[in-house]
């Protein structure tokens, strides 16, 4: 499995995945970021039915082979699909018709979250795909290895929505000392550099969500888009007020919806069926975003956003470089 990795690897301009992300990912984006040369990604509850989400992976599928058949010499990257593995119906009520679906259309990539991912293990393996899920700490990475996935998707500090507490840096060096296998890292990459920075801490890919917040053709509106654009690392907080769980939310957001940032409750404790807060809508209304928010820095389109990610990590590659022979020069 290991060799399907680095062959997957190889059909990347950059070694990126655009994350999937709720409410906001689409078949629109995860085409434009695969004819552009990185991963893209959504999840699979994104799709309001189980038919609409058929669809979406029959488009995906074939509007992906007729752009390979028109453009022979162009990379063009894998596809995957974020599934919640959870079976409990509060968590993925879909469970073994979305399932169905993944053993139908055969995603080269399925994101497993929040549960055991055995089962997809078992479908995707069959028919030659990779299964990555994404931990938070290393107590869940081994879990998840022990059942069977391949891949981690490291969700530390920073990240946007359901983010990690710990350090990438430590994190990635604490899973390296039981795990060789393919580590991607996310939380506040938003630049070129920061892939790189990546790689050379250990990681095998990178997982960029934010950064795709304010692609034209992402499912966020115009408001979302704009106040991610206006945004800074200063106005993300991160509080388990709304969901239960901690999240990284966009403080505009909140004051828009009439809250006061700084009085929150804790642990998802916040009535939203009151009189006074009845119209904010979780997810909706308090919108999300990473601690990388600041590398927005306006609404574009997919393809142009991994050219400038692209450019930028050539240049820290060029850069790294002039440094060492620098360095080396000084030492002569």
């Amino acid at each position: 499995m290991q060799n399907k990795f680095q062959e997957l690897k190889q059909q990347l301009k950059i070694p990126a995945i655009m994350a999937p992300m709720f409410l906001i990912s689409n078949p629109e984006m995860v085409i434009q970021a695969c004819q552009s040369g990185i991963i893209g990604t959504f999840p699979a509850l994104n799709a309001r039915t189980n038919d609409i989400l058929d669809e979406w992976m029959t488009e995906i599928n074939k509007r992906l082979e007729q752009f390979k058949k028109e453009h022979p010499n162009e990379v063009v990257s894998p596809w995957g699909i974020n599934f919640i593995s959870h079976k409990s119906k509060s968590m993925n009520k879909r469970y073994d018709e979305d399932l169905q679906l993944i053993e139908k259309h055969q995603p080269p990539i399925v994101i497993t979250s929040l549960g055991d991912p055995s089962a997809v293990v078992e479908i995707v393996h069959q028919y030659g795909g990779i299964v990555l899920s994404d931990v938070i700490n290393v107590k869940f990475a081994k879990k998840a290895l022990e059942k069977g996935s391949e891949g981690l998707i490291l969700v530390a500090n920073g990240a946007g929505g359901h983010g990690g507490v710990l350090n990438p840096i430590a994190f990635i060096h604490e899973i390296r000392r039981f795990f060789d296998g393919p580590i991607i890292l996310s939380g506040a990459i938003s630049k070129g550099e920061d892939i790189l920075a990546a790689e050379i801490l250990g990681a095998d890919l990178t997982y960029l969500g934010t950064r795709f917040l304010t692609a034209e053709e992402s499912g966020a509106d115009m408001a979302y888009k704009n106040m991610t654009v206006a945004s800074s690392i200063e106005d993300i907080i991160y509080t388990p007020a709304f969901s239960g769980i901690p999240a990284n939310y966009l403080i505009p957001s909140i004051v828009n919806a009439g809250l006061d940032p700084a009085n929150l409750p804790e642990k998802g404790e916040l009535d939203l069926s009151g009189e006074e807060n009845s119209k904010i809508r979780a997810w909706k209304d308090i919108l999300s975003a990473g601690q990388g928010v600041g590398g927005n820095q306006k609404i574009q389109p997919v393809t142009e956003i991994v050219e400038e990610l692209s450019g930028q990590y050539q240049a820290a590659q060029e850069r790294i470089v002039d440094q060492y022979k620098t360095f080396v020069g000084t030492k002569s």
